[in-house]
């Protein structure tokens, strides 16, 4: 599918792509209730409503916003998309399935909070600004049986998103893995990386994993 892509709106990457070969696989039925978190361009949403699954995308940014509903009329796919902060606009909600891919990077100005485009990448220090809260607030949004597919970077500390999924009570382990070059935001900080401990010397390459995390019945 190809998409339109404001400006100032993520457009479908890497991990986006990682992240629908993991839908994909997943498979969602006809009529599984799916929520998309930061649904940016609304791809992953699409790719989940062409397998006919009802679904919901939410986005903090309104440009995003506009993006997702401009990219399902061009489609003609059903598509919910809100505004709002992560969970929030639905947390009085249950899905089958929620697809989560946040802003993962590490950055170097935390204090200052990220800003414009940046919006789209920049996660604090250490890159769980918002991991944490979805590894903490996904979980009680999911059906018996329901499922959380996240990606995010290795250099996010893939352990500690583990860890807390496991600590809410689901089955969660790393199901798909890809290495890929530095992109223009971490050769930007590359130095800064490496001085953190984040990046060894010898790294030229960044992981991306995608975490299942399953609310076994």
């Amino acid at each position: 599918m190809t998409f339109l892509v404001l400006p100032g709106v993520y457009a479908p990457q890497d991990d986006t792509a990682l992240l629908a070969e993991a839908l994909h696989e997943e498979a969602p039925s006809p009529g599984a209730r799916v929520l998309d978190v930061g649904t940016g361009s609304g791809a992953l949403a699409l790719a989940a409503a062409r397998r006919g699954a009802e679904v919901t995308a939410v986005d903090v940014s309104r440009r995003a916003v506009w993006t997702a509903r401009l990219n399902a009329w061009l489609t003609r796919l059903p598509v919910r998309i809100r505004r709002g902060n992560l969970l929030g606009p639905v947390h009085d909600r249950t899905y089958d399935l929620i697809l989560a891919n946040p802003p993962y990077v590490p950055a170097p100005h935390a204090r200052r909070g990220p800003r414009s485009r940046s919006r789209a990448w920049d996660a604090g220090h250490d890159g769980r600004l918002l991991l944490d809260r979805i590894c903490r607030d996904a979980p009680p949004l999911l059906h018996s049986g329901g499922v959380l597919l996240l990606v995010q970077s290795a250099l996010s500390d893939t352990g500690r998103s583990l860890q807390l999924l496991r600590e809410a009570g689901l089955k969660a382990a790393v199901v798909r893995r890809r290495w890929i070059a530095f992109g223009p935001v971490l050769r930007s900080r590359e130095e800064w990386l490496r001085r953190r401990g984040l990046l060894a010397a010898s790294d030229e390459m960044e992981e991306l994993v995608v975490i299942r995390a399953e609310r076994v019945p």
